[in-house]
């Protein structure tokens, strides 16, 4: 029934996880038929109920599907796929606004930068062994966070945001523990949790960010992990307030074991405060990326936090890739320090197009979120056919699936290429497509 694969586990939630990474590895492939709960209880030495739990969990995940007595079998397309198959491509004619992409005028002109980083390499190529982090730009992004809070620390360069998430639950997580997340939230961050054997547990958030009451349950609930979008979260635009900020260190101070990400999606591309939390709890990481503001091929972040995490992250980085190349870095460097990105412009453009298209929805009596950033997120009673009536008037836009686990119905409208005589006629066709919806948060 199950070839070579043995499902492991003693607890619900470690044989859940046994089976996902069956379902990832390719192992259990879609049809495959699981075993009796009281047949793998035997042979897990368990109790039936045990299985019965995390059978549920595995149902509720999409991860397989029961039939009555047929019994219960991996689902046709399992969770493990990637949300971005979700993606609408858009026909010639179609606008597209459901890649997330930044606008290409607002993104600098690297040209400068990376002739500057070659002729520094001409007189000192990188070699093995040197500092795996320049000098200059580990000062200039530790004055930066300095600037907005963020405690001290060592720093570390991953190759982007995911990378630093995925490094830091991996350098303290084991396979079934379970990571409270953002619902709606990233969806290459929801594809990851799954994929690194641990259980995403939903946190709803409004325009401030996540709910404190609903971090609280979460970490009542045996989180182990919370991530936190501090600015222009994807897809809703949410922001954590002052309040909201001190609220949620109250809730983190209470369980100081749990260990916090952040990733602040919206560096250098928003004009609102960062209000950092780190500093609560003993384990934490701070993650900042180039993609938004300098262009998504420049693939670095930089990562900060207690120097056990940080430690952990180097020291595994090193048996992999090593480090990112010093030539993005110096690359890097020179942009920001030459101020090629002006980021209050960038933001006032952003906000201007964001701030314009949710008053359009508005007055047409579409609800629609976006403090932050590029993206708005309009709920919808049924995305299916929102998008389907969407790209029949011209727009291709992300669906809510990509984003969501438990949280109402969406869709998420990138506005980065949107021009000031597109607004009135894209409102227009969004009213069109979405019916009428049940005011409801997206949270």
């Amino acid at each position: 029934m199950l070839g070579e694969y043995r499902i492991s586990g003693r607890r619900a939630s470690e044989i859940a996880a046994s089976v996902e990474r069956g379902v990832g590895s390719g192992d259990l492939a879609p049809g495959h038929v699981l075993p009796p709960m009281r047949e793998l209880a035997a042979l897990l030495g368990v109790n039936p109920n045990t299985v019965a739990a995390a059978y549920r969990t595995l149902r509720e995940r999409g991860v397989i599907e029961t039939a009555g007595r047929r019994g219960s079998r991996v689902r046709s397309r399992p969770a493990s796929t990637a949300r971005g198959s979700l993606r609408i491509e858009a026909p010639p004619g179609v606008r597209d606004l459901g890649k997330g992409n930044p606008d290409p005028a607002l993104l600098p002109d690297i040209g400068e930068a990376l002739a500057a980083a070659a002729r520094a390499y001409a007189q000192q190529p990188g070699m093995y062994g040197e500092a795996p982090v320049l000098a200059e730009l580990e000062a200039f992004a530790r004055a930066a966070m300095d600037a907005d809070g963020v405690p001290g620390g060592p720093l570390a360069v991953t190759s982007g945001s995911l990378d630093a998430i995925e490094r830091v639950l991996s350098a303290h997580l084991r396979p079934g523990d379970a990571v409270a997340v953002e619902d709606p939230g990233w969806g290459g961050l929801l594809d990851l949790v799954p994929a690194l054997g641990l259980r995403a547990v939903p946190v709803a958030l409004d325009d401030e960010g996540p709910l404190p009451g609903e971090v609280e349950r979460a970490l009542r609930a045996g989180a182990r992990a919370l991530v936190v979008t501090d600015r222009a979260q994807n897809p809703t635009g949410a922001a954590v307030s002052g309040g909201r900020a001190a609220e949620l260190r109250a809730v983190l101070a209470e369980h100081p074991g749990v260990l916090l990400v952040e990733d602040d999606h919206g560096h250098a591309i928003v004009d609102l405060p960062l209000h950092p939390l780190a500093g609560v709890t003993e384990r934490w990481a701070f993650v900042r990326s180039v993609a938004k503001a300098y262009g998504p091929d420049l693939r670095l972040a930089v990562l900060t936090g207690d120097a056990l995490t940080v430690d952990r992250v180097t020291g595994r980085q090193w048996l992999g890739p090593g480090w990112v190349s010093r030539l993005l870095q110096r690359t890097v460097v020179h942009l920001w320090t030459s101020g090629a990105v002006d980021a209050t412009a960038i933001a006032r453009s952003y906000g201007e197009r964001r701030d314009a298209l949710i008053g359009a929805l508005e007055a047409r009596g579409v609800p629609a979120y976006g403090r932050s950033g590029m993206n708005v997120w309009v709920p919808v009673s049924d995305e299916t056919g929102a998008v389907a009536r969407l790209l029949q008037s011209g727009w291709a836009v992300a669906p809510g699936a990509t984003f969501r686990m438990d949280s109402p119905q969406g869709l998420r409208l990138t506005v980065s290429p949107l021009a000031a005589a597109d607004i009135a006629s894209l409102a227009d066709a969004v009213a069109a497509a979405a019916g009428p919806v049940r005011p409801v948060s997206y949270g």
